[in-house]
C-alpha cells in the first residue's frame, strides 16, 4: 500500500471518482478509498441530462449506446394533461443504470493510474493524512465524497447546514419497452413518479413523496395511466429507497479538506441534477487544488449550486398541489415557449436571470388558464 499521495479521496461513488479523475487530469497522484465493493448502487432516477453528459465527457467518460438509452426531452403529466419539450439544439439525455455508470467512471479512473482501496473504511483524518485503522497515508489534499451522512464533514467541523423538503424516494426497474423518447414526470396528490428509459426493453420508475411508508406498488395505484402501461411487466431489480432533501452547508472546505457531491450539500432529486452538479464541482475543485486556492472553490461551489437550487424550489411548488399542477400544465399548454425556456434553464442553456421574466409570464398564464 502507498504511504503518501497528493490527493486522497474518501468515497468511491460517482462524485468521488469524478473528483479523482479531475485531480489526476491536473497531474496529481490520487488514491480513492471506500468501505464498499464495486459497483456501488444508489436509488436514483438514472437519467443524465445533456449538461451532465457534457460534464462527463470533460472527464473523459463516454456513455455509449450499448450502455444506455437516449431521451430527447422532458414530459410533465398531471390530471389528464401533458406538456413536453425537446432539449435545446437537438441535444439528448441518457438513461443509464447507476451500477453501469459507476463501472464506466471507475474504468476511466483506473486507466489514468488512480489507486483504489475498495472495502477499506477510513477511520479518521488529521492535518497531514488519512487514517485506515492502524495505518496512515500522508496526503497534501483530502476530498470528502462520502455522501449525505458524511463523516469527513463531521470530522472537519463543516456539519453546520440547513435542510428543508426532506422526502423519500423508492426506485425499481420494469421489463417493458420505452413508450416515448421523453423522460416522464407524473405529478400526483401524494408525490411524483419519474419514468426513465434505460435500455430498449427496460425503464426505471422512481417514486418521490413525503411519506416514508409509501412504496411503488401502492403509489402506482394513484397513477392509473402509468399503472396500465406497466401492467404485466416483470421487475428486473429489487425496490431500493433513499432520503432526498435540499441541504445547504455554510462552508465546504477547511484547511486542506474539501467536500464534494452529497457530502457538500444536496438538492432535491426532483431536479435530476445531483450527478451533473458533482461532475461540475469536480472540475472546479481540481483546478482550485492546482492553484492552492480553496477559497475560490467556496465561491464556485455556491455559483454552481444556484441553478439547481432555483429549479428545485420552482418544481417543489407543485408538490402535492393538484389544482396548481393542473393550472400550471394548462398555462404551459397555452404558452409552450415558457416550458421550453424553463427546460433550457434546467440544462444550463439559459441563466437564472431568465427565471424572473418567465416567472411573470407563467404567473399571468396561471391567472388566465
Amino acid at each position: 500500500m502507498l504511504n503518501s499521495t497528493d490527493v486522497f479521496v474518501i468515497g468511491g461513488g460517482p462524485a468521488g471518482l469524478a473528483a479523482a479523475i479531475a485531480a489526476r487530469q491536473q497531474g496529481f497522484r490520487v488514491i480513492v478509498a471506500d468501505g464498499a465493493r464495486m459497483p456501488i448502487d444508489k436509488p436514483c432516477g438514472e437519467g443524465l441530462m445533456p449538461d451532465g453528459l457534457a460534464a462527463l465527457e470533460r472527464l473523459g467518460v463516454s456513455v455509449g449506446p450499448e450502455n444506455s438509452y437516449p431521451f430527447g426531452g422532458i414530459r410533465f403529466l398531471a390530471a389528464g394533461l401533458a406538456v413536453d419539450a425537446a432539449f435545446p439544439h437537438g441535444a439528448s439525455g441518457m438513461g443509464v443504470r447507476r451500477t453501469v455508470l459507476h463501472r464506466l467512471i471507475a474504468e476511466r479512473a483506473s486507466s489514468l493510474g488512480i489507486d483504489f482501496l475498495w472495502q477499506t473504511p477510513v477511520t479518521g483524518i488529521s492535518e497531514d493524512g488519512v487514517h485506515l485503522g492502524s495505518r496512515k497515508v500522508s496526503a497534501r489534499w483530502i476530498i470528502g465524497a462520502d455522501g449525505g451522512n458524511s463523516r469527513v464533514r463531521r470530522w472537519t467541523g463543516l456539519h453546520a447546514f440547513r435542510e428543508r423538503d426532506r422526502r423519500y424516494a423508492f426506485r425499481q426497474h420494469y421489463c417493458v419497452a420505452p413508450w416515448t423518447d421523453r423522460m416522464e414526470l407524473h405529478w400526483g396528490t401524494l408525490g411524483e413518479i419519474y419514468v426513465t428509459p434505460v435500455s430498449k426493453d427496460e425503464v426505471c420508475v422512481a417514486l418521490i413523496s413525503r411519506d416514508p411508508k409509501l412504496r411503488l406498488t401502492e403509489g402506482l395505484q394513484r397513477f392509473p395511466e402509468l399503472k396500465a402501461r406497466l401492467e404485466g411487466a416483470g421487475v428486473s431489480s429489487a425496490e431500493k429507497g433513499a432520503l432526498t432533501a435540499t441541504c445547504k452547508l455554510k462552508r465546504v472546505s477547511r484547511g486542506n479538506v474539501a467536500l464534494i457531491g452529497d457530502a457538500s450539500g444536496t438538492v432535491d432529486a426532483i431536479t435530476g441534477e445531483g450527478l451533473c452538479l458533482a461532475f461540475s464541482q469536480a472540475m472546479v475543485l481540481a483546478d482550485c487544488l492546482r492553484t492552492g486556492d480553496l477559497a475560490r472553490y467556496e465561491h464556485e461551489h455556491r455559483r454552481l449550486a444556484l441553478r439547481p437550487f432555483l429549479m428545485a424550489r420552482l418544481m417543489l411548488l407543485l408538490d402535492r398541489r393538484p389544482r396548481l399542477q393542473r393550472r400550471t400544465l394548462q398555462a404551459f399548454q397555452k404558452r409552450p415557449d415558457v416550458f421550453k425556456r424553463l427546460l433550457e434553464l434546467h440544462v444550463g442553456v439559459l441563466s437564472p436571470l431568465h427565471l424572473a421574466l418567465d416567472g411573470l409570464t407563467l404567473g399571468w398564464g396561471l391567472l388566465t388558464a
